[in-house]
């Protein structure tokens, strides 16, 4: 039965029978005729067919619905059984958002070794995808915006403070500035992330705050676009102190922080708010607190921003600062 169910939720991952066998290590026939065993066994149609799959019939999302939960179950019920306290087995599934990936290795580093046993698999997602993936039963954990957009029946353990710069040439206009506001930043052309990441959402609310309205001429869902259309192009670009910790500047370049308003973020380690708690995302938020992992990230981003030259600037007085 298990084995049919990992059949299923590889169909409904990629909604072709081909491809879903291939990812299960199996001939099509193999996989079509399991799904129709398991139709048979339950009594009810699963999948509806063609010349090619179709969908699933509303019986069919019940099933997959509940398969999810059934393995999910079980691979928690094989980590507790199997742990000797000391290590677990398994596989760690961890999505990602793109402007985390830079910091994400201070959390998996020590996790890992703690945890040799464990096979971490990364995926960089967008916080929707991370809400999805936790919902069903696709991923263990997350690495996430905290605050920003609502996150449903998930436990948190943050991680840092995300603070946004301008990523821009260098300009005799810029010469003597340690900050620019977001107001004046909308006068740069922009390079902005898509607006189906959460960062984007957030660049444009603090626009609008400033009460500027943007029009970026180029949008792209990869940071490493962001920062080679900064170095080679004439476009400036809204960035994460953690992008600059990975991407030094070159000597063209300059990172302002951007003020007025002075927004924050926080991102942090989610997992589903089941019980029991899936073992890995449990031990992976205990390694963060026993790390000190919030005090580590901060004191490395500071001091390889400072190395740079770049320091965040004391909130101005009378400017408006949120921190949300």
């Amino acid at each position: 039965m298990f084995r049919k169910y990992q059949y299923l939720l590889a169909l409904a991952r990629h909604h072709h029978f081909g491809r879903a066998a291939a990812e299960c290590h199996v001939s099509q026939p193999t996989l079509s005729n399991a799904i129709r065993l398991l139709e048979d066994e339950l009594g009810v149609l699963i999948v509806e067919r063609g010349q090619s799959f179709r969908g699933f019939t509303l019986e069919g999302l019940k099933v997959i619905e509940t398969a999810r939960r059934i393995l999910q179950e079980q691979e928690t019920l094989r980590q507790e059984l199997r742990r000797d306290g000391v290590d677990l087995p398994g596989e760690l599934r961890l999505g990602v958002i793109p402007t985390a990936l830079p910091a994400v290795s201070h959390l998996i580093a020590p996790f890992s070794s703690r945890f040799p046993h464990v096979r971490i698999s990364l995926l960089s997602q967008s916080s929707r995808d991370i809400q999805r993936g936790l919902d069903e039963f696709e991923l263990d954990a997350g690495i996430t915006y905290l605050d920003n957009e609502p996150l449903i029946n998930v436990r948190m353990q943050p991680l840092y403070s995300e603070r946004y710069y301008l990523l821009t040439r260098r300009s005799e206009a810029l010469r003597d500035l340690t900050c620019l506001s977001w107001a004046e930043a909308a006068n740069h052309r922009l390079c902005l992330l898509t607006r189906d990441m959460q960062n984007r959402r957030i660049a444009e609310s603090a626009f609008r705050m400033a009460d500027r309205v943007i029009s970026p001429e180029v949008e792209t869902n990869s940071l490493m676009t962001l920062y080679t259309n900064v170095r080679t192009g004439p476009w400036s670009s809204v960035v994460p102190g953690q992008l600059l910790t990975l991407l030094p500047l070159t000597p063209e370049m300059i990172a302002l922080p951007l003020i007025a308003p002075d927004v924050t973020y926080v991102v942090g380690l989610v997992y589903a708010n089941r019980q029991p708690p899936v073992p890995l995302a449990r031990a992976l938020a205990t390694v963060a607190v026993e790390e000190h992992l919030t005090a580590h990230i901060a004191r490395f981003t500071s001091e390889t921003l400072g190395k740079m030259g770049i320091q965040d600037p004391p909130n101005p007085r009378g400017r408006p600062s949120v921190t949300l």
